[in-house]
């Protein structure tokens, strides 16, 4: 079974969790996969994360986190799709929930929060919003 867009999958995978009430959800590995696992974790919506190996490419385990039994997480969008890649300059990324979300950006510095982007003055790709 091929997949199409696997950040979608991850994102789908992640809200299904935190629905569901999961401690940890368990996702293929990429690299790219688990830069975006670093970045929702030093912006404390997700507890941890570990790559592990099952012999193949990998599972990105993410430990979820839930604040008062609720999911920490309570949204996450993907926004820029393979079929339609969405990007802004540094002067255009979206303020997520007035900043009480985050926007996640692909920058030519790797991947950043929307904070991070514009201390930056750098632009890229949104790949998706979550709060």
């Amino acid at each position: 079974m091929s997949m199409t867009d696997p950040i979608a999958d991850m994102l789908t995978r992640i809200r299904n969790a935190c629905s569901a009430g999961h401690r940890r959800v368990d996702i293929p590995a990429s690299k790219f996969k688990a830069e975006l696992a670093r970045l929702l974790r030093d912006n404390h919506y997700i507890a941890d994360f570990k790559v592990l190996s099952d012999g193949q490419r990998g599972v990105l385990r993410l430990y979820l986190k839930y604040h008062n039994e609720l999911p920490v997480i309570r949204e996450v969008h993907r926004v820029s799709a393979p079929g339609l890649r969405r990007y802004v300059k540094y002067r255009e990324i979206p303020r997520v929930k007035s900043g009480l979300g985050m926007a996640i950006l692909s920058t030519p510095k790797g991947l950043m929060s929307d904070s991070d982007a514009r201390t930056a003055h750098l632009g890229g790709e949104l790949v998706a919003v979550i709060w």
